[in-house]
Formats: C-alpha cells, structure tokens, sequence
C-alpha cells in the first residue's frame, strides 16, 4: 500500500510519532496509536490539534498496577544507549577528556552519576557497570534506592536526589 493508502485507515498503528511530512494525513477522524512524546514535538501537538485527530500515546497506556508497560522497552533501550553515547564522546577523538570508563591499572575508572533510578537508569547502571564504571544512582525514592541497592549489591552508590547529592555526585 501507499503512504496515502495507508493513512487513509481509520486507525493507524506506528511505531514512531508522524513526520512533519505526514501531517498532512491527520484528520478529525483518524485514531493513531504511536509514541507520540508531545512534550518535544510541539509541532506535532498543534498539528494534531487543529486536525482533530484522536491519539493515543504508547508511552502513557497503564496497566492494572498502573505501570507503563509499552514505555519499559524503549526505556531500556534509551539507557543502555546513553552509557553507549556517553563514553564515546568522553573519548579524546570526539572532543572528549580521554576517559575510559573502565579506566585501565594505574588509572581511576571513570565516573558515572545517574539521576532517577527508574527503568532508563537502570538499564544505564547496567551498562556502565559493564564497562566497569564507578556508578552512583540518585533517586527520590528511599525504596527505589532500597531495590536499587537488592540488584547490584555494592556495585553502587546510591544516593537521594538533592541538589546537594547532585552537585557533589558530578564533580
């Protein structure tokens, strides 16, 4: 089928949130069901508006323990990416100070502060530990640092989030 083929369905499934190039397709009869994050596409929010069109956000479907279970991998995959991302421009080549996360004998490992200890910060944590990273966690949570602390053991520091904690942790 054709792109128009295609959004000329009364209910589209997409996996990403429509271009701008397809805002044209919106309509007030049109339900769409995608990640949608509007909070950075405001665009996209307007263009939805002013067509009327019905949307339904991925990442704010809740299930019955009100978790966002169509979040969770995207969450994942957004954690371990940003360890991935991180230590590539800490390298010398991508404008970075030359730290290795690991660090090697005879030479601190590098640092690496998480802040919210949800599902992208512990996916983050994972990776980092991986790489052999000192890792700290802040949280709001007592109990989440709690669980926190139940996955990985002394692996990590946990710490609540505070402006304090936070300036201290990425110094």
């Amino acid at each position: 089928a054709t792109a128009s083929e295609a959004w000329a369905a009364e209910l589209v499934v997409k996996v990403k949130e429509p271009l701008a190039s397809e805002y044209g397709y919106l309509r007030d009869d049109l339900l769409l069901f995608t990640y949608l994050h509007m909070a950075a596409a405001p665009e996209l929010a307007d263009a939805m508006l002013v067509a009327k069109t019905t949307g339904i956000a991925y990442e704010t479907v809740r299930d019955s323990q009100g978790q966002l279970p169509l979040l969770v991998p995207m969450s994942e995959v957004a954690g371990r990416m940003a360890v991935q991302i991180g230590a590539h421009f800490l390298t010398k080549q991508a404008g970075g100070s030359g730290v290795l996360l690991g660090g090697v004998p005879g030479v601190p490992k590098g640092k690496v502060t998480i802040i919210g200890g949800g599902v992208v910060g512990t996916h983050a944590a994972r990776i980092a530990l991986g790489l052999g990273a000192q890792v700290t966690i802040l949280d709001i949570s007592a109990k989440r640092l709690s669980v926190l602390e139940e996955v990985f053991g002394h692996q990590i520091q946990t710490l609540m989030s505070n402006s304090l904690n936070i300036e201290a942790s990425v110094r």
